[in-house]
């Protein structure tokens, strides 16, 4: 049996975007399975203490933008600093991610494509034809998933789910990572300590 990874993210989270490659190149390389599970983070932020972006300090900002940039350059990833669709309605992205992981597709191929939709190619995904293009590009049919899965009603009621979950396993904040043992790594510069603990479980 291969080692499952429970994945929290969001797609609006930039950090969540530019870990996704490098953590399903981890994943591949450690034989690891990745459990997809998307998450409303403002319920999760106001019971663990976090602050939405602009309730933030000046100085958490400034930083913030500061990091964004150094590890822009890290990953080589043309990412918007400042998107124009940011923060975005992502309900109907959120639901596809969901409607492909029940299906068994590549939810998370799916879900890095939307992220670059929004953080580099400038689109919004409360557009169609942004979600559509996104999943052409992950090589799945957005209309078929939704087509053959359940109903946004069924779809919401998940991502409440998974939000829960995040809750009862310590997670705060996005992208999150955890191990069957409960072990956390929190945050896409963690990937290092993540594979270097799949490698021991291996």
């Amino acid at each position: 049996m291969p080692v499952t990874v429970d994945y929290y993210m969001t797609l609006n989270s930039p950090w969540t975007y530019l870990g996704s490659a490098p953590f399903a190149e981890i994943a591949r390389r450690n034989h690891a399975a990745v459990n997809i599970k998307p998450c409303k983070f403002g319920p999760i932020f106001e019971q663990t203490g976090g602050l939405p972006l602009p309730k933030r300090s000046p100085q958490r900002r400034a930083y913030r933008m500061m990091e964004l940039k150094r590890w822009r350059e890290v990953r080589g990833v043309p990412l918007n600093l400042e998107p124009k669709h940011f923060p975005c309605d992502d309900v109907a992205a959120t639901r596809l991610v969901i409607a492909a992981k029940l299906q068994g597709k590549d939810a998370h191929r799916l879900s890095l494509e939307l992220g670059r939709a929004l953080w580099e190619r400038e689109e919004s995904l409360t557009d169609p034809a942004t979600i559509s293009s996104a999943a052409q590009r992950a090589g799945l049919d957005a209309a078929a998933l939704r087509a053959g899965g359940p109903s946004d009603a069924e779809l919401d009621a998940l991502h409440e789910k998974f939000t829960q979950e995040a809750l009862a396993a310590g997670v705060f904040c996005a992208p999150s990572y955890v191990l069957a043992s409960g072990e956390i790594f929190w945050g896409q510069d963690r990937l290092d300590l993540l594979e270097r603990a799949l490698k021991k479980l291996g």
